[in-house]
């Protein structure tokens, strides 16, 4: 019988209350990993880390709002309370709230970096000394193809996103003599409740017909490239980015 890719390991999930994030959550669960949910929405954090247990496996829920350092702080010390290290931290916490450039203001651009970019730096600075010291971990942040494609109305969310792979790319360069590995997954259209607060069928449609792939991408398709990277099995890459939008674009 194989042993889960993630046996005896600690993960952190930010936003892990719903789409990607639960996906995330729920597939370390059950490869073996205990699993911190972490998201401002505590009920449904709550809900996650119960099915993770109901399925049999390892999971705690925080409310966490990531644009505060403290809250930040306060669920690490909370985790390393309950298990010696933390392996895997998974920053995907983030919000896209549409706006043309002329009606943006200044706090909707910063409410955006704060979530966005800030909020990876908060956990990741949390983290970071721990894994150093112990030599070993993994950092996996989410960005997004728009990064790539640029799109109109969300110039603070592809701005910050794409702050986020420079982001990886240079920790990479810093933490990997520490053995600590940080990558960058960039998720194209993925079918999650919120995309309809957001996006037309009609412009899902366009999307799709765009993919090498013809089909709906899941949270799933996200989380699986997060177990990759999460595990053994990606211990040869660092300061990468894996799209994973069914042949969208290609770089």
């Amino acid at each position: 019988m194989n042993r889960p890719l993630l046996e005896n390991k600690t993960a952190l999930v930010t936003g892990g209350a719903a789409g990607i994030g639960e996906a995330i959550a729920r597939a370390f669960g059950d490869e073996g990993a205990t699993v911190f949910v972490l998201d401002l929405n505590e009920e449904g954090a709550a809900s996650v880390a119960d099915g993770i247990r109901r399925a049999g496996g390892s999971a705690f829920s925080f409310r966490v709002d990531v644009r505060r350092r403290e809250d930040v702080q306060a669920a690490v010390d909370h985790a390393l309370q309950r298990v010696p290290r933390i392996d895997i931290l998974v920053n995907n916490a983030g919000i896209y709230p549409r706006k043309t450039f002329i009606e943006m203001s200044e706090q909707d651009w910063d409410d955006v970096q704060q979530t966005n970019l800030k909020g990876v730096f908060y956990c990741t600075k949390a983290v970071m000394p721990h894994m150093i010291a112990r030599g070993a971990g993994k950092i996996i942040n989410i960005s997004s193809v728009t990064f790539f494609t640029g799109l109109a109305n969300l110039t603070h969310y592809v701005s910050a996103k794409g702050g986020v792979i420079g982001f990886t790319r240079s920790l990479a360069r810093e933490v990997g003599p520490h053995n600590v590995y940080v990558n960058c997954i960039t998720p194209g259209a993925i079918e999650v409740e919120t995309e309809k607060l957001v996006a037309t069928p009609e412009q899902i449609a366009e999307i799709v017909a765009q993919q090498s792939l013809k089909r709906r991408l899941q949270p799933l398709d996200i989380a699986r490239a997060c177990l990759f990277l999460a595990s053994d099995l990606g211990s040869g890459l660092t300061g990468q980015v894996i799209n994973v939008d069914g042949g969208l674009i290609m770089h």
